[in-house]
C-alpha cells in the first residue's frame, strides 16, 4: 500500500483512469457489435451507415491509445470487408 502522499494520490488517479479506460473500451466493443448486428441483419445500407457512425469511436480510442491502432484498423478492415461481401 502507498505510504507517501504522492503515492496515495497516484493510486487514486490510477483507479479513476482505469474506470475511464474500462468504460471507453466497453463503448468500443459495443460499437463493433452494432456493426456486426447490422451485417447479420442483411441490410447493406444500414450496415454501412453503422460502420461510418462507429468508425469515429474506433479511431478516437486508437488515438488515445486505449486500444492499439492496429487492432482498430483490423476491426475496421474486417467489418468493411464483410459489408462489401454482402450480396
Amino acid at each position: 500500500m502507498a505510504n507517501s502522499a504522492q503515492a496515495k494520490k497516484r493510486a487514486r488517479q490510477a483507479a479513476a483512469q482505469r474506470l475511464s479506460n474500462m468504460a471507453q473500451r466497453s463503448a468500443y466493443r459495443t460499437a463493433v457489435k452494432k456493426v456486426r448486428k447490422a451485417i447479420e441483419a442483411g441490410d447493406k445500407a444500414a450496415a454501412q451507415a453503422a460502420l461510418n457512425e462507429n468508425m469515429a469511436v474506433m479511431d478516437s480510442l486508437a488515438d488515445k491509445r486505449i486500444v492499439h491502432k492496429n487492432k482498430a484498423a483490423r476491426h475496421k478492415s474486417r467489418l468493411s470487408g464483410a459489408i462489401k461481401a454482402m450480396a
